[in-house]
């Protein structure tokens, strides 16, 4: 027992050791990480050691608090850790490549887990893919048809070559869309399309933006997909703008909603009816959407949101002199051209909205 708790608390100690990287979960940095491989002698939490037991050959995990450590493995964790191992298995991770953080969809951790320690696809022998080769990809993907009832399988193509994104109709010789990659935009949406692989690929036509929702039933695949949407977007980028520094271009590749869900809104007027409407705003497009349906292909409107500097702001409270008769936490949203007015289920819904225009609105 006494050899027990002295390894517990080592193992806590090293856990918490400056400069060995262990006070972070080594694949998606959560703080704190409680468990740990001693297999790749790395300390994880609790939610990518979920990921880690389903690879048995190459990681074993073990509690740093609940489990048994005999001396040998407290050994190899101390010669070993998170840097250590991030200097193997991360050796070459591509620009463009999306490193997922604990607040990303399953399905982009587990792929990062994968394809680090099971396929070792980052390691220091690996030859680095060129953006235009990684960004060039075909195949089927289960694309949502219209009316939003079912998926069919469709053929897509991307070419960072050429630049371009396409997909194909049933039986179609001719492309059903042909996107340019500059506009091109994905993110995983698994609640929101109802598949534990689902994509929403957005990109604009005739100045409006279009939705497709997509999903592959292999995780590695629509992964795949999305680091190649990626690897085509960032080599678009370093050519449209060879000055802008790295660290820039990498924010600007992809980029998820800021915050998206159901609020109603009422008409110019203030007097029209309160209807139910899907709202997604996209901070860096300064762009708040409404839709009918979640998942629409095109939006009803949308409100672009300026700086605080050009009149711009959000209020918790209806404007002067309107009354609404439901009892609902309200918003006001204040533009140059008029005030809109969106009801919210619940208070908790009211501060989240609150806090992400307000976070356009500053910035």
């Amino acid at each position: 027992a006494m050899d027990h708790d002295r390894n517990k608390t080592l193992l806590l100690e090293l856990q918490r050791a400056a400069g060995t990287g262990n006070d972070r979960c080594a694949d998606c940095g959560r703080p704190d990480p409680a468990w740990a491989s001693y297999k790749l002698g790395i300390f994880i939490c609790l939610h990518c050691s979920g990921i880690h037991r389903n690879l048995p050959g190459i990681t074993r995990v073990k509690s740093l608090r609940l489990d048994f450590w005999e001396n040998d493995l407290i050994e190899f964790m101390k010669s070993h850790g998170n840097l250590c191992a991030k200097a193997k298995y991360e050796a070459k991770v591509p620009p463009y490549y999306y490193i997922p953080h604990s607040s990303d969809s399953l399905v982009l951790r587990e792929q990062w887990i994968r394809a680090k320690y099971e396929r070792e696809e980052f390691v220091a022998t690996r030859v680095c893919q060129d953006p235009c080769t990684a960004g060039s990809r075909e195949g089927l993907l289960w694309k949502l048809g219209p009316g939003r009832r079912q998926f069919h399988k469709r053929q897509f193509l991307l070419s960072a070559k050429e630049g371009v994104m396409k997909y194909y109709g049933k039986d179609s010789r001719d492309p059903k869309a042909v996107i340019s990659v500059g506009s091109l935009n994905a993110m995983f949406q698994e609640l929101k399309i109802g598949h534990a692989h689902g994509l929403q690929i957005t990109y604009s036509t005739d100045g409006q933006m279009r939705n497709l929702f997509v999903y592959h039933e292999s995780g590695k695949e629509i992964v795949d997909w999305f680091n190649a949407i990626r690897a085509a977007r960032y080599h678009y980028l370093r050519r449209a703008f060879p000055n802008v520094p790295e660290h820039e271009l990498i924010p600007r590749i992809t980029r998820n909603f800021v915050k998206e869900g159901y609020m109603e809104k009422t008409g110019p007027k203030h007097k029209e009816a309160f209807r139910e409407r899907w709202f997604s705003l996209d901070a860096q497009e300064r762009n708040l959407m409404y839709f009918k349906d979640r998942l629409d292909e095109f939006a009803l409107g949308q409100i672009f949101i300026g700086g605080r500097d050009e009149g711009y702001e959000v209020r918790p409270r209806l404007p002067m002199g309107v009354h609404v008769k439901k009892r609902k936490p309200v918003i006001t949203l204040v533009t140059p051209g008029r005030e809109f007015v969106f009801l919210c289920d619940n208070d908790r819904t009211q501060k989240e909205w609150i806090d992400a225009l307000d976070g356009v609105i500053s910035q």
